[in-house]
């Protein structure tokens, strides 16, 4: 079993920069692949970055390629998600995500645990 909580959200202006931070409890916490999602109102939950259990490996949609940054922390049970030149349409509640298979963390359905989600809002 695997409880995340996600915290680092916020009002921030456009070309600002939030960092999102989510706390993993379990021992098992490194052979967890791990990611973050975003769910816009109104809108389906989007795949945004996913990193490899070891943390060597990162993946990311398109749209946010060059802006964002997803890193872990095994020895701490941490996942972080660096946003830098936020744009409005970046607005939108932030799920952490944790699956057992990195061929599975793009795919919402598939997803083993979820936070609680975090409230990012970008102004224009």
């Amino acid at each position: 079993q695997v409880q995340l909580v996600e915290s680092g959200g916020g009002l921030v202006q456009g070309g600002g920069s939030l960092r999102l931070s989510c706390a993993a409890s379990g021992r098992t916490f490194s052979s967890y692949a791990m990611g973050w999602f975003r769910q816009a109102a109104g809108k389906e939950r989007e795949f945004v970055a996913a990193i490899t259990e070891s943390g060597k490996n990162t993946y990311y949609v398109d749209s946010v390629k060059g802006r964002f940054t997803i890193s872990r922390d095994n020895a701490k049970n941490m996942v972080y998600l660096q946003m830098n030149s936020l744009k409005p349409e970046d607005t939108a509640v932030y799920y952490c995500a944790a699956t057992s298979s990195i061929v599975r963390i793009t795919t919402p359905a598939r997803i083993d645990y979820w936070g609680q989600g975090t409230q990012v809002t970008v102004s224009s």
